[in-house]
Order: structure tokens, then sequence, then C-alpha cells
């Protein structure tokens, strides 16, 4: 994407990427002369504003991403093993290792979180000073700064849990002693990210929408700041962070609980009026669910109507900028090393664009979280042949746009709801668009893979294959497409880090949270993101379909519901690691064998047997991650996470 905000960011991480930020939370300035010049116009003023974005996670990289592997939605094959993200999901993640460091990381990639904090105090600091910029853009650009850095804190919180706020750099002459911080109670920690996107939000400086979009795309707004309030609130009133008994004995220096260990109900109520504030913003802002409608003006092709909704949910994820998106990350985005390794190949070639094509493989755990076509878990569905689900069936014309006329394959891809056929790629199943000749006139003609040991989807190198026989196809922009049997062109696409579906669901789960029972304000929140996959409401499935018809008309049965939501709609895009842990449902859920079908069999009666790949562990210490020895060796008053 051509703009000058993000050719400054690239030149900034270009020339920083050489630098040290190591250093304990990195507190103290160095530089200043150089500090002096990055303040000394508007030009470079803007360039340290790219400076202080810079650090923000890579949610499209499995090494930079904990959430993306870590909880086994998604996984690579054997081969890839030692890749840093796999060997976190698998277990082997410590305290020396640091496998996925945003605390104190010397990479390349990953950036220390604390120092990209430093770089946004030094900012605030620093940006009155600046002659040539007027005091809407000083204003503006401070609010931005410190959503930025509300936001740092944020992802530092949910990954390590208490944290050592830096609400301001160290003094040049500070004492050693001085930069030896605490870790401090969750609840403060919370409160410090609040205060934040308090501050932010009631200065009136953050645009609604980005005008100068050629300049400017990607800056956090006002939809920015009251989404991630949403999120940091319905954070605060789970689980993980409120009245959490297993952290009783994890006491800070004054042998008191970092954790509350009182559930305090109230939070939940706080959340609703967080999410719906967000909700009226994004609205005022014109960001609301992507719909059919938004897909037909961009395509060339008329299809069914099922394939539609199948693009529509698609593009939801991928098509730049859409009207779902309050903020995608250009910065990092979903590039071609990203979509190469969620594509399959339709056709047989003698070559291939890169070693790891095709190897993003998606579990069976994963596969069987999607709902029937009836809107309810395939387990619950009356009509659904849940025990029979592993035989093979022929594709028919009932199925053929979904699935190849004639054409073998699992019962269980049969009669699921669309999402699935949006979000999985899978054996003999269509995949419509991303080949130079696959869109055609018909989408009952729309290539599919062939992924039995030899065909042309299959193994094609060592280490070059899908470890289950699932591709995450909503990962892949409809825009990507195979030049020819060998290469592939894609279209680049800013990672949806924020959708709308996303604060719809948090809403609705803070609304059940904070009732009695649920009521006709949770159901239609939910059924909003239902019925753009075609689904009809909750009330209505499960009193239809469900061998449990009672179960949303309790509040457990529909905080299960929920959750389930969350998994289908958000699924492949990281946000299960982060759900299960502030659910604290990961300890049940995470222990199990990570499955698929035998990829290494010729034929179908084979190749359908379910194959466990890896092992999956999962405990208490897990829902945080380690901090680094060296920190804690560095500063001693540090208190390492239990477990590590």
């Amino acid at each position: 994407m051509k703009n000058f905000f993000i050719k400054l960011l690239v030149l900034v991480l270009l020339a920083s990427a050489a630098g040290s930020c190591g250093k304990f939370l990195d507190v103290v300035p160095d530089n200043v002369a150089t500090l002096d010049n990055a303040f000394s116009d508007r030009y470079n003023a803007t360039k340290f504003l790219a400076t202080c974005y810079w650090g923000i996670p890579k949610s499209a990289g499995w090494n930079e991403n904990p959430a993306m592997l870590g909880a086994f939605e998604i996984t690579l094959n054997k081969d890839r093993r030692n890749q840093g993200g796999m060997q976190a999901a698998l277990g082997e993640n410590s305290a020396t290792q640091n496998l996925i460091n945003y605390w104190g990381s010397k990479g390349e990639f990953i950036r220390s979180l604390y120092a990209g904090i430093r770089d946004c105090n030094t900012f605030l600091e620093r940006i009155e000073g600046v002659q040539d910029l007027n005091k809407y853009e000083k204003e503006r650009m401070k609010a931005e700064i410190k959503v930025v850095k509300a936001y740092y804190h944020f992802y530092l919180i949910k990954y390590y849990g208490p944290i050592c706020p830096l609400r301001t750099n160290t003094p040049v002459n500070a004492s050693t002693e001085g930069i030896r911080v605490y870790r401090e109670k969750i609840d403060d920690c919370f409160k410090y990210v609040m205060d934040l996107l308090d501050e932010a939000i009631k200065s009136n400086a953050l645009p609604k929408v980005i005008e100068n979009r050629a300049t400017e795309i990607g800056r956090f707004t006002l939809p920015v700041a009251h989404f991630l309030k949403a999120l940091v609130s319905v954070y605060w009133a789970s689980p993980l962070f409120n009245g959490n008994g297993d952290y009783s004995g994890f006491v800070n220096q004054d042998n008191e609980p970092f954790f509350n260990q009182t559930y305090n109900a109230s939070r939940w109520a706080a959340a609703v009026t967080a999410c719906k504030e967000a909700i009226d913003v994004c609205t005022e802002a014109g960001i609301r669910l992507y719909q059919k409608a938004d897909f037909l003006a961009v395509s060339s092709k008329s299809t069914s109507d099922t394939t539609l909704v199948i693009n529509t949910l698609r593009s939801a994820v991928t098509q730049k900028w859409n009207p779902e998106i309050i903020w995608g990350n250009s910065s990092y985005p979903a590039n071609w090393g990203y979509q190469i390794a969620a594509i399959t190949r339709f056709e047989q070639g003698t070559s291939t664009p890169s070693s790891n094509t095709g190897t993003l493989s998606v579990p069976l755990s994963t596969v069987e979280t999607f709902y029937s076509n009836k809107g309810v878990p395939i387990n619950e569905d009356k009509t659904y042949p849940y025990a029979g689900r592993y035989n093979i069936r022929t594709g028919d014309d009932a199925h053929n746009v979904l699935i190849a006329k004639g054409e073998t394959t699992a019962s269980l891809n049969f009669d699921r709801e669309l999402r699935y056929y949006a979000t999985l790629g899978f054996d003999r199943g269509r995949w419509y668009g991303n080949h130079y000749n696959n869109l055609p006139e018909k989408d009952i003609d729309a290539r599919y893979p062939k992924n039995r040991f030899g065909e042309y989807s299959s193994v094609f190198n060592p280490g070059e294959y899908n470890a289950t026989g699932y591709w995450p196809k909503k990962l892949v922009s409809m825009n990507t497409t195979w030049r020819d049997a060998n290469s592939v062109s894609e279209e680049t696409y800013p990672y949806p880090d924020m959708r709308f579906a996303d604060l719809l669901l948090l809403y609705a789960e803070a609304l059940n949270e904070s009732k009695a029972a649920p009521d006709g304000e949770v159901y239609q929140v939910v059924d909003q993101v239902r019925a753009r996959a075609g689904l009809q409401g909750v009330v209505a499935s499960w009193s239809n379909y469900s061998n449990q018809p009672q179960k949303p008309t309790t509040k457990a049965g529909m905080r299960e519901i929920i959750q389930q939501e969350r998994k289908i709609e958000l699924a492949c895009e990281s946000s299960y690691y982060w759900d299960s842990r502030r659910w604290k449902t990961a300890i049940r859920e995470q222990n199990r064998p990570v499955q698929g079908w035998n990829v290494y069999a010729a034929v179908a009666e084979e190749y359908y047997a379910v194959t466990t790949i890896y092992t999956q562990k999962f405990t208490v210490r897990d829902y945080f991650a380690p901090i680094p020895l060296d920190d804690i060796i560095r500063n001693p008053q540090l208190v390492q996470n239990p477990g590590w």
C-alpha cells in the first residue's frame, strides 16, 4: 500500500533493526542529541511517530505471533516443528529459551514492547517542542500515541500477566536502582491501560475516519481506541483476571496476591458499556459487518448464492480496508510468505514458489468446532450423522457447489455451515478463486484440492505438505492467484487485527455475563453474525435441531454458545489462543491429540483414517509466558510467573 506513513515506518524499521533494545525495559534515554533532531520539525516528528508504531506485534507470522500456532488451532507439519512458533506450541518454551519474547527481545523481527513504550513516552515528552506542527496535529498525535502505548501495555498483560507499567521514562541521571522496577498488581495494570485509553478518547483529538487514505492509512482512530477499550474491559472481567484463585500464592514484594481473589461482577457491566460505545462509534464511522452487496461491488463474476456467501465471508477478512475492518496491521501485513503457506496447489507442477507452500494445517479439533448446516454443534444436531463423520461419502448434485460431484471425501465435510467452506480448504472440496483459470462461469466447475499421496496437492518435497488435509483458506486473499503451475502472485492485505464481528461477539459475551439469564438483547447481537453466514437465530436453531433445546435459555448454556461462535467466526485468526486463556478453558480443551487425515495414504479408505500428529499439553503455568531469566538476573525485584 503506497502511503507516506507506512513508507516512513519501513525506513525506521530498516534503520533501527541493528539497534539494541535488549536492556531491561530500556527506560533510560540515550542519544539525546539524536532525539533533539528527531523532534526538530514536522517531518522528523512524523518519522518518530512511525517509530512508535513499529513495535506493534506481527500477527501474520508464526514465529512472531504466539497465538497463531500456540493453541494448535493451526499447526505445521513435523518437518517444520523446529520453527519457534511450533516449539512454543509443543511446550518447549522456557525462561532461558524465550521462543517468542516481547518482554526484552533482542531479535530483529520481535522488538521488546517496553522499548516501544519508551519511544511512546519520548514522543509524548517532546512533541510539544515541534514548532511547525499546529495544535490539532499535536493533540491528535498525542492521543494516538497514548492508544499505541495502551496497546503495548495490554499485549504485555495478556501475554505475561502482571507487568511493570512504564508511565514515564527514567531520567538520564537516575540511579541503577531507579530502573529496577516492580511488577504491579493486575488490577493496577489494567487500570493504567484504561486511563490511557480514556485520556485519548476524551481528548476529542482522534478522527473517526482516516480522510487522507493516501498518507495516513494504518494510523489509530477513535473507533480503534474504543475497540481496544472494549477488548480490555472484557479481558479485565474474564475469569483469568477476575477473582482467579489459581494464583492465590502468586504474590508481590509485599506478600500480596498479584491477582484479585474476589470475583467482581460489576466489571461485566463496565464491559457492556465499553462495547456498546465502541459499536456506536464504529457505526457512526461507517464500520459494520461486510455483506454480500460489498463483495458483489468488487466481483466481476456471478455465482450461486452459496458461493457468494462463502466469498463474502472470506473477503471480510482479506479484502483490504473493507467496511468491517476497524484496524488492519499494514506495517506487518499478510504478505506472500504468509499466504503461500495457506494456499493449496490446483494442478501438477514441476517446482514450487516456496518451501512453505501449503504447510499451514488445520487440525480436526478446529474442523469439528464448526456447526452443521442447521447452525448447531455437530455432536448436538439431531439430524447430523455424527457417529459416521469419518466415513467416506461421494459428492453428488446437491452438494456440487461445495464438493466435487463423483469424488469421495469424508462425511465430515458434508452438510456443514457456510463458514466451514469459507474458512477451510480440503481434499475434493471446491475452492473458488486463487487460480489463473479458476473463475468459471459456473461455480460447480471451480477447482479443488486432490491431496492423496502422489496427487497434485499432496506431499511435493520433504517438508512441503499439509499435515492434516485442511488448509486455512480464509487467510488467502481472493485476488492472490497461481500464475501458472509453479508460481503465485499475491495481493497483500493488512492483517485484520480488529474487525466488527469480533466486537459484536465481545458485546454479546459481556451482555450475557452481566445478566441473570440471556434475553432477546443477547440473542439479537449473536444472530447478526449468524445471519451473515446464512444461519437461523440461536433460539430457533437450538429449538428445532439440537438435542439440548434449552441451552440458549441459561447463562451457562449461552456462554458456551457465544464461546463457540467466537471460535467459528474468528477461526484461524489467532483469537482462540487468547480467548481460551482468559476464559480459563485451555486447561480443559488443550490437553488432547492434534489430529488430521493420513496424508501419506494414496487411496481414500486409508487417507480418511484419523491420524495423530502431535500430543498437545497444557498446564496452569501456560496461561502466561515466562519472564526472561536474564531480566530477572538483571533485576532481582522481578517475580517469575508460577511454574517457570
